[in-house]
């Protein structure tokens, strides 16, 4: 069977086109001696014991909200803070106009005087009518008339009493005062305005110290979470107080310390999640509420890891690599299976041991393995900070 001539031609080409590539390949080879060291830097991988877990977003909030509203009415005289500012537990925040409950809690106090008044002088009665009882001078009838309106005076005297208390409670409320320790939010009502008892909202207060973040997991991680807990013989998280940690929207990591004090009594069924809450400590003011947080919740007891910086990873397709320094200080790709961001490092499954040097930075420099490297350490940093914290 004759070919058509075009036939030949393709496989004449296709034949040159492979020497072209052959050719080019052996000439790449033969220059790699000859090619500068990638000048880079490498660190090494950390080995470093940690505990699964599992991240979530939250918000803080305060303990304690608090809405300030008088407990009597009256125009506003004065504000007695500042805007923003932390106060005190019984600190006057705002001053009512008193006169007209001082006025009252004067006139309660004059009755007070006038039926303890009339009290003394029906108990000077009934001691005499008692002695002309004695002799059978008065009627049986009028001592127990008197009897009665000294019993009567003492009764005025004690709704006297409580009528005076009310008035002293009233003038105390025109000083509205913080029921708790806080930071107050801006006066909402100021000098001159009315404020209705029990309904005007004066401004609001905030508890500082501590605080909590509110978070919500999914119901496969509770589940998985309890189990964690069965397996490791710790209580379960609506029992113990396990541990959390929280960073905030600027921070890297989880840097701050707290544990669990509250979880939900149900799973939320139409969104399949449950929950959670975390208290932390505010000594140093760093938390404010209605901050967004980054929570991690510990799932399991620490088991040995080994971790490199995140800018190591390159990506070839769907696979993942990290070049090392080899033996001859030439580049050594390693494929490498990833795992989960601890401390702002990658955890490494497989693919790398403890002691390979891993480059860091200059990974751009490096076109094909086997380049020579001039490899220097990079210096402490994130790394060294992970391998050595407790």
């Amino acid at each position: 069977m004759t070919r058509h001539p075009l036939v030949h031609l393709a496989h004449a080409a296709t034949f040159a086109l492979t020497l072209a590539v052959l050719a080019a390949c052996g000439s790449q080879a033969q220059e790699h001696g000859n090619i500068a060291p990638a000048q880079v830097s490498i660190a090494p991988v950390v080995s470093r014991d940690i505990a699964t877990s599992d991240e979530f977003t939250g918000r803080i909030a305060a303990v304690e909200t608090v809405e300030l509203r008088p407990r009597v009415g009256g125009y506003i005289e004065r504000v007695n803070y500042e805007e923003g500012q932390e106060v005190k537990k019984g600190q006057v925040l705002f001053t009512l106009d008193a006169r007209t409950y001082q006025a009252e809690f004067d006139r309660a106090q004059a009755e007070l005087s006038r039926a303890r008044s009339r009290a003394a002088l029906a108990a000077s009665e009934l001691a005499r009518a008692q002695k002309m009882a004695d002799v059978r001078a008065i009627s049986t009838e009028e001592f127990e008339q008197r009897r009665a309106a000294t019993s009567q005076a003492a009764s005025d005297v004690s709704a006297a009493e409580a009528g005076v208390a009310v008035a002293r409670l009233n003038l105390e409320f025109t000083q509205v005062r913080a029921p708790i320790d806080g930071l107050a939010g801006r006066a909402l009502v100021t000098t001159g305005n009315l404020a209705s008892p029990d309904a005007t909202v004066l401004t609001t207060l905030v508890s500082l110290n501590p605080v909590h973040v509110y978070f919500e997991g999914d119901e496969q991680t509770y589940l998985r979470h309890n189990q964690q807990a069965r397996d490791d013989g710790r209580g379960a998280s609506r029992d113990a107080r396990n541990p959390v940690r929280v960073g905030l929207s600027s921070e890297q990591g989880y840097p701050h310390v707290g544990v669990l004090d509250f979880m939900d009594n149900q799973v939320d069924p139409g969104t399949g999640t449950i929950r959670a809450r975390a208290v932390l400590d505010n000594s140093d003011r760093l938390f404010t509420p209605g901050l967004f947080a980054r929570v991690q919740l510990i799932g399991s007891e620490p088991e040995s890891a080994l971790l490199i910086d995140d800018k190591a990873v390159l990506t070839d397709q769907d696979r993942k690599y990290v070049y090392v320094l080899g033996a001859d200080k030439t580049a050594v790709r390693k494929d490498v299976t990833l795992g989960r961001m601890v401390d702002g490092l990658r955890v490494v499954e497989s693919g790398l041991a403890a002691g390979d040097q891993v480059v860091v930075s200059g990974v751009q420099k490096i076109f094909f393995p086997g380049m020579p490297l001039d490899a220097k350490p990079q210096a402490p940093g994130l790394a060294a900070a992970v391998a050595s914290s407790p």
